[in-house]
């Protein structure tokens, strides 16, 4: 599942290539795509507006729009979700420039530039100029909808300050890992991303989050925002140091121990049997 890198890619590419473009159509037929709404609801509040901004906390995105023909004021807030697989693809105008997209990573190799199909773009606005943004969604659990509740979502993993870390992180019986896959408390980490930045730290994934001292959580939130900037530059949270080493009969590239694997929080964990007990 895209985790907050992936999905900080999908809201850049829209930040950079489809605001204030006048929508002039919006394909939102996909009834389960764009629950709650009715085809021709998203389509009806949103034609002759522009996106205004893009914006994002955790793996949550979402779009500001203009008033009507583009006037000032605001207009409804658009919703994207990746799902689990989704990318965000902006074609350029007709008169030329270039396309961008972002989103969960593609992978490498002769399967990166496979067929896309038709039916796989769930969601799309159509731009007066010719070009478009599109969601693009092979497994169909992305989410397009109006006015998102942001209520339910925890503070963002890469800006939450120290204090308010060791508050929602510190606390508690629950493992640690489990604690910082938890959307509602903090927001933007998955598995892969939890499990880097905890073999950064040091610390065991099913340590009580209570028991951590100041000190823990202080390098805890350290290499979270560390990894979360890093995956971003690098490309997506796939390219941590430990990810490479999640598998049976791998061995911790830093002293050597074999590493372990349990579920934790319902995912599947691995960690250093030496460094992370």
């Amino acid at each position: 599942m895209p985790e907050l890198p992936e999905v900080e890619s999908a809201r850049s590419v829209i930040e950079r290539a489809a605001l204030r473009r006048r929508i002039a159509d919006v394909d939102d037929t996909d009834t389960y795509e764009c629950r709650p709404h009715q085809p021709g609801e998203i389509r009806d509040a949103l034609v002759g507006r522009h996106l205004t901004s893009a914006h994002r906390r955790g793996k949550t995105m979402w779009c500001e729009t203009s008033g009507e023909d583009g006037a000032r004021g605001a207009g409804p807030r658009l919703g994207l979700h990746l799902g689990m697989s989704g990318r965000i693809l902006v074609a350029p105008p007709s008169s030329g420039g270039e396309a961008h997209e972002g989103g969960d990573y593609v992978g490498s190799g002769p399967s990166r530039g496979r067929q896309r199909k038709e039916v796989w773009f769930r969601f799309t606005l159509w731009f007066e100029d010719g070009g478009s943004l599109r969601l693009l969604d092979p497994r169909r659990l992305g989410r397009a909808r109006l006015e998102p509740d942001l209520d339910a979502v925890g503070p963002d993993a890469a800006q939450i300050g120290r204090e308010e870390f060791r508050e929602v992180v510190g606390t508690g019986k629950a493992p640690l890992k489990a604690r910082l896959l938890d959307q509602g408390k903090i927001a933007g980490v998955g598995n892969l991303l939890a499990d880097e930045v905890l073999w950064q730290a040091h610390l065991s994934p099913k340590r009580l989050c209570g028991s951590l001292d100041e000190d823990e959580l202080d390098e805890l939130r350290r290499q979270l925002r560390k990894g979360v900037r890093l995956a971003i530059r690098h490309g997506g949270v796939h390219t941590g140091e430990i990810i490479p080493f999640r598998h049976a009969g791998a061995r911790c590239p830093r002293c050597g121990a074999e590493m372990r694997r349990a579920t934790v929080g319902g995912r599947t964990t691995w960690w250093c049997a030496q460094e992370q007990e």
